[in-house]
Order: structure tokens, then C-alpha cells, then sequence
């Protein structure tokens, strides 16, 4: 019998301190060979580029939140590992710091594949000591990350006095009495306090949620016809969004157990890059179409099937949403079997982000007194940046890391013949992107 592979998952509200734990464990001597698995929140991908002088391997999920269509890329990625399994024998993923824990726990647990290969051995959740009061009041994320750590590490610890830290330990240990707790200044903890810890428990995941094993889904609503062959159509209205994801199936039967299997083909199939289909085109079937809606007026799109056959419609929202209906010869057609799912949670629609990558370099001073003035009067509704610089006249790229009204910075690898460019990215509430972008622009030499 082939040894499952061990799986930490690290997680962490924004700024905690994750991607500086996984540089302390990639750079210590502890004889494993880790494959590193990020996701990111935002528009381009930073993290990769923050892990440093790390000779494993590190893939990039950034598929913008790693707790809704988290399964469908996390399968995805860690199916191409097993195809390289010569080349590493233990798996990290960083979360992003907005991600809920559970559904990334449910992966190694609901997939038949990944629960034969892949063996969940913990879950490290870091704190920001200095933060956290504020960051438990706006983000459930915070608390659920807390409440499922089999490890809670209180790190920054050198900005919050002892008594502070105190306090705040024992309201952690209010939430979540059965975690191990360490504490550290800058992630500074031994490898075994992430490595080989043998701690997640199912039961005690269950008694903390007992709908651990009901999955999430990137959908809400399917509807099953039964169609004859030939040409069809499919109308939507417009809805309360500009786009409507959808998966369409053949071979689904009505009962509860088929719809389940289809709904666990679908998540695999969201979490491809979607394929845009224009209004009159037709839906490819067994595949992704994302359905832009943005034009006012009823979009059609055509279902073409060589034989009669049930056809499933996997949909990112409830059909009388959309007013959507399944005609034939031009008759509207009512659905054989209807299903509602568990959705995707619901993140704070203020909470955004703002990437920015761009080729040039940085006047220094320009720099630095725009970001003090950003700090200034952002630095509240700010919950992470991140990224790396290029500053005029400096042979060596500049990667930094900020939280709030706190920035942290550090010269890196030599840029070499790599082209000279930068890219950072902003994460907060209510961030104004233009004025950011206009900032920013204005300190390119």
C-alpha cells in the first residue's frame, strides 16, 4: 500500500504572517521535500514571487478566494503533483487570508482520489497579535480560522506588551479549546510546530461543525430535462448579476444520488478557466460557460444535442433569478427534477482588492512619501499589501509586506537580466483604485 502524503494546511487572516513561516520552513534543514500550494486574493499573483530562495516547488492557485471553487483547483493541482510524485514527500498550502478553512479540509476528505493520496496532518493558524481585536470584529473568516487550528501560533508578539498578549491568548483558548499554542516576534517556531503533527481529528471537525462533510459548491440551483435530439434553446433575463455561470451535463438521472455525482463532476469542470459564450452561441456540454449578460435585453444561447437524452443545468444562481427557461420548438419546457445546493459563503462586497504590475522603476522618494501619506489616511482599511519594487538605482528587486499602518521591507535577489518591474497588491475595504493607481504612477521615474 503506497504511504499517503502529509498535508499542513497554514492559514491566517491577512498580514499574519504566513508567507514569512513557510521562508522560515523552506529554509531550514529538516530533510523533507515540500511542495508548496498558494492561493491568492486578487488579480496577479504575488506570493510565489515572496517565497524566497526556496529550491521546492511552489504552484499558484488564484482562482481569487481558495474556500468557494476551492476543490475543483485544488484537485486540479494536486492531481499534476501525483504525476510528479518522485519529487517531493510532504504538501504545504497557504491559504489566502480570507479563506475559511473548512471547505480546503473538506478536499482531502470528499474526493475519493485525493483521500487515497493525500493524508490532512494539521491545520496552523497564525494570529496577528497586534490586530486581531479589530480583525475579529469585521471577518468571520478570522474566527472560523481560529476555530479550526489544530495549531494557533501568536505571532508579533514584540508589538503588544505581555499583559496584551496574555489577554488575548486566553480569549483564544475560549474559542478554540483543543488547538496546541505557540508564540513567536516573526514567525521565528521550530519545524515541528508544522510539520508531522498528526493533529487534524474528523470527529472533533464534526463536533465543531457538524456539516463539515456537506460540500460547498460554486452553484446554487439544478434543474434536469429531459430533451429530444435536435437543436434547443436556452433564455435567460437579466438577474442581479452581469454573468451567470453554468455547467451543462448529459447522462444525469433524477434521483438524489445521480444529481450529487453530477454536482461533484461540476466542480472540477468550475474550476477550468471558463469559457465565454456569446449570446446566440451554443453551450458546449459537460463544459464551463460563463454567461455574460452584460447587454440589456433576453440572451439565447442553443443546446445542441445529437440524440434525446437528460440534460442538467448546474447554475451558479436560482433559475427564477434569471427567469430561465429551457425551450423546445419553441415552447417552454418544465424541468424533470429540481435541486438546490450549498453555496459558496458569501465574502463583505466592500472588501476588494487592487493589483498593480508595471514595468519601470521607482524614484525612492516620491515613493516613500506616497506611501506615507497612504498609510496615513488608508492605513486603517488597508488589511494587507504586498509585493516587490524595482528602486532607481538599486541593483536588487525590494520585496515588502504591510498590514495596516505597518510596512515592512527588504532588499532580495539581484535582477540580473530579468526586465526591471513591479508588482504589488492592496487588499482592503473601500479602496479607491484610481486614486491608488494615479499614487503609484507618479513615482515611476
Amino acid at each position: 500500500m503506497t504511504t499517503k502524503v502529509p498535508v499542513t494546511i497554514l492559514t491566517g487572516f491577512l498580514g499574519a504572517g504566513k508567507t514569512t513561516l513557510l521562508n522560515r520552513i523552506l529554509g531550514e534543514s529538516h530533510g523533507r521535500r515540500i511542495a508548496v500550494i498558494e492561493n491568492e486574493y486578487g488579480a496577479i499573483g504575488i506570493d510565489h514571487e515572496l517565497v524566497i530562495n526556496a529550491d521546492e516547488e511552489v504552484f499558484e492557485m488564484s482562482n481569487g478566494c481558495i474556500c468557494c471553487t476551492v476543490r475543483g483547483d485544488l484537485i486540479r493541482v494536486l492531481g499534476n503533483l501525483m504525476k510528479r510524485r518522485d519529487k517531493f514527500d510532504y504538501v504545504l498550502v497557504e491559504t489566502t487570508g480570507l479563506a475559511d478553512p473548512g471547505p480546503v479540509a473538506q478536499t482531502f476528505f470528499m474526493d475519493e482520489e485525493i483521500r487515497e493520496a493525500f493524508a490532512l496532518d494539521g491545520i496552523v493558524t497564525l494570529v496577528d497579535a497586534r490586530h486581531l481585536g479589530q480583525q475579529l470584529g469585521r471577518s468571520q473568516e478570522c474566527g472560523e480560522q481560529i476555530a479550526f487550528a489544530d495549531v494557533i501560533v501568536l505571532n508579533k508578539t514584540d508589538l503588544v506588551t505581555p499583559a496584551e498578549l496574555d489577554a488575548l491568548e486566553t480569549r483564544l483558548r475560549d474559542m478554540n479549546r483543543m488547538a496546541r499554542f505557540f508564540r513567536s516576534a516573526r514567525a521565528e517556531l521550530p519545524v515541528g510546530a508544522v510539520l508531522d503533527l498528526g493533529a487534524f481529528d474528523l470527529d472533533q471537525a464534526l463536533a465543531r461543525r457538524p456539516t463539515f462533510l456537506e460540500p460547498e459548491y460554486p452553484f446554487e440551483w439544478t434543474g434536469l430535462y429531459a430533451l429530444p435530439a435536435g437543436a434547443h434553446v436556452l433564455e435567460l433575463d437579466e438577474g442581479p448579476d452581469p454573468a451567470m455561470g453554468l455547467v451543462v451535463l448529459t447522462g444525469v438521472s433524477p434521483d438524489d444520488a445521480s444529481l450529487r455525482e453530477g454536482a461533484e463532476r461540476c466542480v472540477r469542470l468550475y474550476a477550468d478557466t471558463a469559457l465565454l459564450v456569446a449570446a446566440g452561441g451554443a453551450i458546449p456540454l459537460g463544459a464551463h460557460a460563463d454567461l455574460r449578460l452584460h447587454t440589456p435585453g433576453t440572451k439565447r444561447f442553443s443546446l445542441v444535442l445529437k440524440e434525446a437524452c437528460t440534460v442538467a443545468l448546474y447554475a451558479e444562481h436560482f433559475a427564477e433569478e434569471f427567469n430561465l427557461r429551457v425551450k423546445v420548438a419553441d415552447q417552454p419546457v418544465e424541468p424533470l427534477a429540481q435541486r438546490a445546493w450549498v453555496a459558496q459563503h458569501e465574502h463583505d462586497d466592500e472588501v476588494g482588492s487592487v493589483a498593480i504590475e508595471v514595468e519601470g522603476s521607482l524614484d525612492q522618494g516620491r515613493l516613500n512619501a506616497w506611501l506615507g501619506t497612504l498609510l496615513r489616511e488608508w492605513g486603517t482599511d488597508i488589511f494587507r499589501m504586498k509585493g516587490f519594487l524595482s528602486l532607481d538605482g538599486e541593483e536588487r528587486r525590494f520585496v515588502f509586506q504591510g498590514v495596516h499602518m505597518l510596512f515592512d521591507g527588504q532588499p532580495d535577489r539581484p535582477w540580473g537580466s530579468d526586465p526591471r518591474r513591479n508588482q504589488l497588491v492592496f487588499i482592503g475595504r473601500n479602496l479607491d483604485e484610481a486614486a491608488i493607481r494615479e499614487g503609484f504612477s507618479a513615482c515611476l521615474v
